[in-house]
């Protein structure tokens, strides 16, 4: 999965000002509300995507990153339901001609389509997600691979929606964010086809799902040392939770949550039916490790100089600066069915098992047997701890609270099924707990 967008989407775009969509959202903001010179812009929250550990394989540069900040726009550009209007199908596309006019359109028959207008909202900023790469679309999703990479070639076909989903962020405190499944395209429309989920409401306004539907999931308590996997929710085009379909593109929907919002939270991941996002807010980051922490833990682990328990040699992780590349003759690797931590060895194959299957030389038991690489996304973790666990069976290091929380997270795949994954490269885990407590032996001199 490769993400584009602007490294800070609340700088000023060209696009803001000249894109047609966005004419009438250029109203000015009172002064007191803009960011005076000097200071830093107000920061809604930042989006990580899974499965790429803090950059993208041919690096982060240009409109190209793995981690996205949310942040106050110059000026506001969203946009709020304001007229509906029952028309007759010849009339559709006159409707939908006026480009500065955003707009949900209906589709119920052949002979009656059903269109929303929406008009401008000086109170909230708008950021559309999507696989197109079109002007109005701030970050362009890509479908990533189980195993981390962006899926290529021409014939990997992209489940991701060209315009997949839409974050409303209010621009007044607390700055609350708000998803709805859909984007608006280069007319500035939003159009839901005969075949697509669509409905009444009770109060006889209208709503409906995309094809591949967008998901949402709230941890429970929080992202914090505290936290569990919440359920996964569906999210409509106005914003409603559901329950989950039958399928992916079931055309029946789920039942209503009334008891749940489309707010997003600190830890909230986002599934666009390809990519899964993880929302952190301000103040969830403040709370997470940083760069200089997790090179401080890589440094403290190094200077115990752990030994491997055969060949005694010295190992120390690499410097991320090195990049995953092959592993160095002092690379930690590991066992992971129990955790023992050795240099690497081609003793204890066991091809009967399988081509990755070895033999501890320490406990005998028969697994996978993989180098070691530290998480560098720090988002993705849960508390400051120190790397304890890794994850089976790709090896990513990660604090104990980070490790277990993630391995009891399924995230979506395809249209029916959910596997824990390794956020950091997205490989689908293995083993009865998906990670496993490392076991290192340190210096016997």
């Amino acid at each position: 999965m490769v993400l584009e967008g602007n490294p800070e989407v609340g700088s000023p775009r060209t696009s803001d000002l000249q894109h047609p969509g966005n004419k009438g959202s250029c109203v000015l903001s009172s002064p007191s509300e803009e960011a005076q010179p000097g200071e830093q812009p107000i920061k809604y929250g930042e989006l990580i995507v899974l499965g790429y550990n803090g950059c993208l394989a041919s690096g982060d540069k240009g409109r190209r990153r793995s981690r996205l900040a949310l942040s106050r726009r110059p000026h506001a550009n969203g946009v709020k339901p304001d007229v509906m209007h029952h028309i007759s199908t010849p009339l559709v596309s006159k409707a939908l001609s006026n480009r500065g006019q955003h707009s949900i359109s209906y589709t119920l028959s052949r002979s009656h389509s059903v269109i929303v207008e929406y008009t401008h909202d000086s109170d909230t900023d708008m950021f559309q997600i999507g696989r197109s790469t079109e002007n109005m679309i701030d970050f362009v999703v890509t479908d990533t691979s189980p195993g981390g990479g962006a899926a290529e070639g021409p014939s990997a076909q992209s489940t991701i929606s060209r315009y997949a989903c839409r974050i409303l962020c209010d621009r007044r405190p607390p700055y609350t964010a708000r998803i709805y499944a859909a984007g608006f395209d280069a007319s500035s429309n939003i159009f839901l086809g005969e075949r697509a989920a669509k409905w009444r409401t009770p109060d006889g306004l209208m709503d409906g799902l995309t094809t591949n539907g967008v998901l949402v999931m709230h941890p429970a308590g929080g992202f914090s040392e505290d936290s569990a996997p919440g359920v996964w929710r569906e999210i409509s085009v106005c914003g409603n939770v559901y329950t989950l379909r039958d399928s992916r593109s079931a055309q029946q929907r789920g039942k209503l949550v009334e008891n749940e919002s489309n707010v997003l939270q600190d830890g909230s991941l986002i599934d666009l039916c390809g990519a899964t996002l993880l929302w952190r807010t301000p103040a969830g980051l403040l709370r997470a490790p940083t760069l200089k922490q997790l090179e401080a833990q890589r440094q403290e682990a190094n200077a115990a100089r752990p030994q491997c328990p055969v060949g005694l040699s010295t190992l120390a992780f690499p410097s991320p600066a090195r990049g995953r590349t092959a592993p160095d003759k002092q690379q930690p690797w590991v066992y992971v069915r129990c955790g023992h931590v050795h240099g690497y060895h081609g003793w204890g194959c066991r091809r009967e098992r399988g081509p990755q299957e070895r033999e501890c030389p320490l406990c005998r038991l028969v697994g996978p047997y993989v180098p070691l690489w530290l998480g560098q996304e720090a988002g993705l973790c849960l508390d400051p701890g120190p790397p304890s666990h890794a994850f089976a069976p790709c090896g990513h290091v990660c604090s104990e609270k980070t490790a277990r929380y993630w391995a009891q997270t399924p995230l979506p795949h395809g249209t029916h099924a959910f596997h824990a994954a390794c956020p950091f490269c997205g490989a689908w885990l293995t083993g009865e707990h998906g990670c496993v407590r490392l076991i290192f032996q340190g210096p016997l001199d």
